[in-house]
């Protein structure tokens, strides 16, 4: 069975690498001398924006054989939905992962600007269903509904979005966040392909909220038998056999000791506190993998071969990636198809050149169920 291998697409900027910090390709930049984008030509703003380079870094992936890309949505990027519909026209076999918070979207509107994209991509859209990490990221939004009940919200969410989409125009629902009489698609809209659910979320209210509405299981990189443990405790709440996918960062080189030095640049051994005034269970998971390193030394936070939880003092992120030679990049990745994972969304920094670095010299070396190799 083929493994569907996403790449990220870093919509709030990008560093030129793990060791420079601060953006300097895309997102909310401002014009800089030698920044890519937006950049400047004699003395002024040369026309390249952020949205162009979102668009390189697609059309880069779509070469490298990524089947498509992870839009997030954070309080500091562009709209995710606004973003696909602008970048749509820039491939014709990419998948758009338009990554969304239910709560912040009616059911019924958020199916009919689904099924516009449907439509106008020729099916190409997937959802990213997160909940939110609570703190301040989340009352950013205006959102003050507690961590359990967002995910209840989410679910309903589904639950009405799923009978609008197949309703003929008298679905019902009257519940405990959405009202609906009479729902259902115009006529043009109808029939558009509903799109594949990746859901995320750590806790107990996510796990039983993805066993329902999960096409794919969505998670961090943790621990491998950590990982194995989350993902048989969806599997219990599953009704139909669940797909798994992993969220993973890799810095990957001809060899492990160059992988390691682009790591030894970047270390400080500073911690940062992104994401600590939340909720989110995956967040502190992550933290508790590594609560006993020694923040002097970064090899300490290597959990296990090459899985190391130091990434979110590089770039903003989750914790753990895969750092080592091509083999060892894609020996791991392997493992964790054996383990059971369906899909992969990959990044790295730049996620430009490095989408094609993957694309080359990693995607190659992994396999399918059947042992054969996933790219020729």
């Amino acid at each position: 069975m083929p493994v569907d291998i996403y790449w990220r697409i870093a919509m709030e900027g990008d560093q030129t690498s793990l060791y420079r910090p601060g953006g300097s390709r895309g997102g909310f930049a401002a014009d800089l001398p030698g920044a890519l984008a937006p950049g400047t030509r004699d003395g002024g703003g040369d026309g390249f924006t952020h949205a162009d380079y979102m668009a390189e870094v697609i059309r880069a992936a779509e070469d490298s054989g990524f089947v498509g890309g992870l839009l997030p949505s954070f309080p500091h990027t562009d709209d995710p939905w606004a973003a696909a519909a602008t970048l749509a026209a820039e491939t014709r076999s990419w998948r758009f992962m338009v990554a969304f918070q239910p709560g912040f979207l009616h059911p019924v509107q958020a199916a009919r600007m689904t099924a516009t994209l449907q439509r106008a991509s020729g099916g190409r859209i997937v959802y990213n269903i997160i909940s939110g990490g609570g703190g301040p990221a989340q009352r950013w939004w205006g959102d003050t509904v507690t961590h359990d009940d967002r995910y209840a919200r989410t679910s309903e969410f589904l639950d009405v979005l799923h009978g609008v989409w197949h309703g003929d125009g008298t679905f019902r629902h009257d519940g405990r966040f959405y009202q609906v009489t009479d729902g259902g698609l115009p006529e043009l809209l109808a029939g558009q392909p509903f799109p594949e659910i990746f859901f995320s979320g750590s806790s107990p209210a996510a796990i039983e909220a993805a066993g329902r509405h999960a096409d794919y299981y969505l998670s961090w990189l943790e621990p491998f038998d950590a990982l194995a443990a989350k993902f048989a405790a969806v599997r219990e709440k599953s009704p139909k056999p669940p797909k798994f996918a992993v969220r993973i960062d890799i810095l990957a080189r001809d060899t492990a000791d160059e992988a390691w030095e682009q790591i030894r640049l970047g270390w400080t051994g500073d911690a940062k506190d992104d994401g600590a005034e939340g909720d989110s269970v995956g967040w502190q998971r992550g933290q508790a993998f590594t609560a006993g390193a020694d923040r002097s030394d970064y090899r300490s936070l290597e959990v296990q071969p090459n899985v190391w939880g130091g990434f979110d003092r590089l770039r903003p992120g989750p914790a753990f990636g895969l750092v080592g030679s091509y083999r060892e990049v894609a020996d791991r990745l392997n493992e964790l198809i054996e383990l059971g994972v369906d899909a992969f969304i990959l990044a790295g920094v730049p996620h430009l050149e490095e989408a094609r670095r993957v694309g080359r010299h990693v995607l190659p070396l992994l396999k399918e169920r059947s042992g054969k190799a996933l790219l020729s």
